[in-house]
């Protein structure tokens, strides 16, 4: 059995989780297929498909999907996003969350206000919606897609002087947490390292 499984829905993020425990027995699966069926909303057909992949599946298992997340969790997957929003809660608000994608916007603000909740804190969110530069990711163009996501971000910090914390909602952009890092010293969130860390202590 795996130390754990993970559900991706872009193969780039494997190299990123496999480095980020180079210990582990990870077994990593990759359905490009799930997030474009989603776009629009999960139908009962995709639901019922991912449901029984994961439940199929021996061991912990982490779905790295945004947009899927909330189906992954029902089907007894952990979220990728919620240790960083447990993160987030516990730093306090404003948070700012910058996203990429449409889809990812409601999963990751109903998330977020939970881990809020969960603390009885009131959230104090603030969304960064950065859709334009998807289409970088999408063409493979990553470092342009981190160093534009980390532009906005900065700029928009700079007129929210008072954020506590960044939160960046999707795996796909944690490669524009360290240059963030080096210009601010408000914590700048990401969820794969995050995650790991919580499922596996690496």
């Amino acid at each position: 059995m795996p130390d754990l499984t993970l559900f991706h829905t872009a193969e780039v993020h494997v190299t990123t989780f496999a480095a980020l425990a180079p210990s582990a027995d990870l077994q990593q699966v990759v359905r490009s297929d799930w997030l474009e069926r989603a776009q629009q909303g999960i139908p009962p057909e995709l639901e019922q498909e991912i449901t029984a992949a994961i439940q199929a599946t021996s061991g912990p298992v982490l779905c790295t999907c945004t947009t899927l997340g909330e189906v992954a969790e029902k089907a007894g997957a952990t979220r990728l996003d919620w240790p960083m929003m447990q993160e987030a809660a516990r730093i306090g608000g404003p948070v700012l969350m910058a996203y990429c994608l449409d889809s990812t916007a409601a999963p990751s603000t109903v998330l977020l206000r939970r881990a809020f909740t969960d603390l009885d804190k009131e959230p104090e969110l603030r969304s960064l919606p950065l859709t334009g530069l998807w289409g970088h990711f999408t063409e493979g163009d990553n470092k342009r897609f981190e160093a534009e996501i980390a532009t906005w971000i900065s700029t928009s910090l700079k007129m929210l002087p008072d954020t506590s914390c960044v939160v960046l909602a999707q795996a796909s952009m944690a490669g524009a947490a360290e240059i963030l890092q080096r210009q601010t010293a408000i914590p700048i969130l990401a969820s794969p390292a995050i995650a790991m860390k919580h499922l596996l202590g690496e």
